[in-house]
């Protein structure tokens, strides 16, 4: 019987936030691309949170940005509301949210894939992984079509065999009542692929109508709205916002959860999967915060065309009358009227540290993978992944080497890093503290970070990247201008230091030194710099973080500069760490298993003490010295 044949350079299948970022970035680097979804109004989906951004999140939205991605551009075209989160404390943790109208997201996302050169979108399910001498050579569908490619990408999110539960109800759907992926796990586990059973939750949607909203706490968005994308026009998105809104749970709403914790699946062992510890169902947060007698709760619209309200802070598992219950026992929710349960769903995701840091899986050439599928949660993660993955599938296939963004670089880089080398027996949360050099990685300098790795893969275009440099020369003369320009101890100056609660001068300082004062900043001591040139917001930020927490910032980059050297020295892929005299017997078989590209990446696998780092050290050199002196291939170059 004869079956559909196509050839396409790329396949990724799904095409929710990560599957999006892969599908664009490697038909925007001209490769022939096809992208899989299970359904077409699944694209760029939200079955959670309608939200992009927050805390750390934000962080990755703006560097899936700098680098060329879309997530940043499409919610500036279709958010709601936006905040600045965290603007109370210092600038490395200051973090966008937006809400978002999910609908209008997903559509907008639609149409940048449907009007992108190169990329065909498929409503139909992968069943099935072509492979030849561990190779990757094609896909094969449930219909039985196959599709010839040189690379396949996994983003198949929260689908894979995927069962929604709540109570005693339970069905093999993925999110939203779609349809799930049942066919591909038995396909990744014949090639050897381990895999994991992850689980999240969603809350109830509530009918707008039946809330009462002035007992709870109005949250308003930011007066002047800072957008996500570093390309999009700031005026442009000075727009009316809705609102959201502020209540909590009570006692109870506690004892009405504890006294039905038996129906909970999460408890009576009918949800296999392991969810988020910090991002907790309400039943886990009654349970483990037992001496809490409230937790709070955002009440956040969907959208501007309907009427569902998302209740943040309390998804569940919980049946359906004990859910009535319970949201109806929380302050103007007392007549709720619930549009859609909430649910729990399991799905199947993979071990990645079955993953090189260029998220190829190492057993097989030409297999990328991103996003939940790779055991992580959050759209932002998703989405960062999902960029990596395509711009290294693409690199691939050019022959050329893959992108590995390091700690240093960014947010992407730390995410990258902790699920290929950190056994993660839950799903990842990207967080500030996660990222040790936090004020390097900050949200406002992601272009200046990252933009000029986007522009040599190809993804910036030549105008951004001048644009780029002129904003950096911009803010290093200014810099160099404030350093070098003296104010004495004229009444203008005193009066003006006065007014902040600054001390007084005794000498002659420049405009740099008073920046770095706590009490004052770049804009409070204008008055005093006759000759300040007219600069872009964004210009005038970066100079007075830069000179504000000059010592800090210093301070980091030597961090940078040490943890580089280890970075720097490579590992040969063929090592034999059973041959290593003086290694731990831990640290052997932690090192055979996931066989690190570098001492860097080594020195960051639990059980790998600094001993064993020493000992690896002094044996990498000891090749080196070897290699030279017979003149053959030295340990240090690197393996790739």
């Amino acid at each position: 019987m004869a079956v559909l044949e196509e050839t396409y350079e790329v396949v990724v299948v799904g095409a929710g936030h990560a599957g999006c970022e892969a599908a664009l970035a490697c038909a925007r680097l001209g490769l022939e691309t096809i992208v899989f979804t299970v359904s077409v109004d699944s694209i760029a989906l939200m079955p959670c949170n309608p939200n992009i951004g927050g805390s750390s999140k934000g962080h990755i939205v703006r560097e899936v940005d700098a680098l060329g991605g879309e997530m940043g551009k499409n919610i500036d075209r279709t958010f709601i509301q936006s905040k600045m989160l965290n603007r109370s404390k210092g600038p490395a943790v200051h973090s966008l949210r937006a809400q978002a109208d999910k609908a209008e997201y997903s559509r907008n996302m639609r149409k940048t894939l449907e009007n992108t050169d190169h990329l065909t979108i498929r409503q139909g399910e992968v069943a099935k992984l072509l492979t030849k001498d561990h190779a990757v050579t094609g896909v094969e569908t449930v219909s039985g079509a196959i599709y010839h490619c040189k690379a396949v990408i996994l983003c198949t999110g929260t689908y894979l065999r995927a069962r929604c539960i709540y109570g005693d109800v339970s069905s093999n759907t993925g999110p939203n009542g779609l349809q799930a992926a049942n066919h591909l796990t038995d396909s990744l586990k014949s090639l050897g692929i381990r895999m994991y059973r992850f689980k999240t939750g969603t809350p109830a949607r509530i009918d707008r109508r039946s809330i009462d909203f002035s007992v709870m706490e109005e949250q308003l968005g930011d007066e002047r709205v800072t957008p996500f994308s570093f390309t999009t026009d700031p005026e442009t998105v000075q727009i009316p916002q809705v609102s959201c809104y502020l209540t909590y749970t009570n006692p109870k709403t506690h004892q009405i959860i504890r006294e039905n914790l038996d129906r909970s699946p999460l408890f009576s062992g009918a949800i296999e999967g392991t969810g988020p510890r910090y991002c907790p169902s309400i039943e886990d947060k009654v349970v483990r915060f037992a001496d809490k007698d409230r937790h709070q709760v955002f009440i956040e619209p969907e959208g501007l065309h309907t009427n569902e309200m998302y209740i943040s802070g309390m998804s569940s598992s919980l049946p359906e009358d004990v859910q009535h219950a319970m949201y109806r026992s929380v302050k103007g929710l007392e007549h709720a009227r619930i549009v859609k349960n909430a649910y729990a769903i399991e799905y199947d995701c993979i071990d990645p540290r079955q993953l090189y840091p260029s998220l190829e899986f190492r057993s097989v050439s030409g297999l990328f993978a991103g996003g939940q599928f790779n055991g992580s949660s959050g759209y932002e993660e998703a989405a960062g992944q999902g960029l990596i993955a395509g711009i290294n599938a693409a690199r691939k296939i050019r022959g050329k080497e893959p992108v590995v963004l390091k700690r240093s670089d960014g947010y992407i880089g730390v995410l990258i890093d902790d699920l290929v080398t950190k056994e993660n027996k839950e799903p990842y949360r990207m967080m500030t503290s996660r990222a040790e050099y936090r004020l390097l990685l900050r949200q406002d300098n992601a272009d200046l970070r990252l933009t000029p790795i986007g522009y040599e893969v190809g993804l910036i275009s030549q105008k951004r990247y001048e644009d780029l440099m002129n904003k950096k020369e911009q803010i290093q003369k200014e810099i160099d201008r404030l350093e070098h320009t003296y104010v004495g101890k004229k009444e203008e100056t005193q009066s003006l230091l006065s007014k902040y609660g600054s001390t007084p001068l005794t000498a002659g300082c420049t405009l740099g030194e008073l920046i770095r004062r706590p009490e004052l900043d770049y804009e409070a001591i204008a008055p005093l710099d006759k000759n300040r040139p007219s600069l872009p917001e964004d210009v005038r930020e970066q100079v007075n973080i830069n000179i504000k927490y000059e010592g800090y910032i210093k301070r980091q980059l030597r961090q940078v500069e040490q943890f580089k050297k280890l970075e720097k020295k490579k590992i040969p892929p063929e090592i034999d760490y059973e041959g290593i005299p003086g290694l731990r017997l831990e640290a052997r078989q932690k090192l055979t298993f996931y066989r690190p590209v570098s001492v860097g990446q080594a020195s960051r696998i639990s059980g790998v003490s600094p001993a064993d780092i020493s000992v690896l050290l002094i044996y990498l050199e000891s090749g080196k010295k070897k290699d030279n002196s017979q003149g053959g291939r030295s340990c240090e170059k690197d393996p790739t």
